[in-house]
């Protein structure tokens, strides 16, 4: 009876995949079924950053003079027009939250076998401002948290942190104008009690570090111990 049952459920599935057919956030190419957001070629060939094994790297030194960061890492390189883009596009922007809990575990997988950020208690992604994570639905860097934080065995604090500004939009200003544009727009919730705590911030894509500076910065005022930044990508 078992059987026939799982016969039936994958004749369902064969069925629904020919009118909708799920496709690589990477490549396009359609998904076998043991895959689930990206393929396997994808996968394998991710422009890997290895910051892991350097004593001292690129995304810590972003930060050198700016905030007490213990450590900091990015698991790719961001290349434009490549799927490396198009995968964090579709997460950001095409509601493929699949993509970042999939990116956050295979870069986890990796801290965790190089014993990275391994006395962090808990993960505080980056919050987007309400009014336009209402808008998108979601916040992909949550996601990405929370893939993080299933390999890692860390509790994720989505809203221990909150946004109160909606600054406008990184992507084309310069250092300076990131800096002043996110000045001042996290605080802590006051139902979180940070005292303390060794967190791991985590978020989307690094390029200057302006918003993880100000979101750092907040959470070492409100008494973290040990701050640690992971990204998925860096510019």
């Amino acid at each position: 009876m078992q059987h026939l049952f799982d016969r039936v459920i994958s004749i369902v599935n064969d069925v629904i995949e020919l009118f909708y057919p799920r496709i690589c956030g990477g490549c396009n190419s359609h998904l076998m079924k043991h895959e689930q957001n990206l393929c396997l070629p994808c996968l394998t060939k991710l422009p890997k950053t290895y910051y892991w094994d350097y004593d001292v790297n690129p995304v810590e030194k972003l930060f050198w003079g700016r905030i007490k960061v213990n450590s900091a890492c990015s698991f790719l390189h961001f290349i434009k027009l490549s799927p490396t883009q198009k995968m964090l596009h579709r997460l950001k922007y095409e509601n493929k939250t699949g993509i970042g809990v999939e990116l956050g575990r295979s870069f986890a997988v990796i801290l965790k076998e190089k014993k990275w950020f391994s006395d962090a208690d808990l993960i505080v992604p980056v919050p987007l401002h309400p009014s336009k994570e209402m808008r998108r639905g979601y916040n992909q860097s949550a996601h990405i948290a929370n893939g993080m934080g299933d390999v890692l065995g860390l509790k994720v604090q989505s809203r221990a942190l909150t946004r109160t500004v909606a600054s406008k939009s990184q992507t084309k200003k310069a250092r300076f104008e990131r800096v002043e544009n996110v000045k001042q727009v996290f605080k802590i919730s006051k139902r979180y009690d940070l005292k303390g705590k060794n967190v791991l911030l985590v978020d989307d894509v690094v390029t200057t570090g302006a918003t993880l500076e100000a979101a750092g910065k907040c959470l070492l005022e409100a008494g973290v111990a040990r701050l640690y930044i992971a990204t998925v990508a860096c510019a």
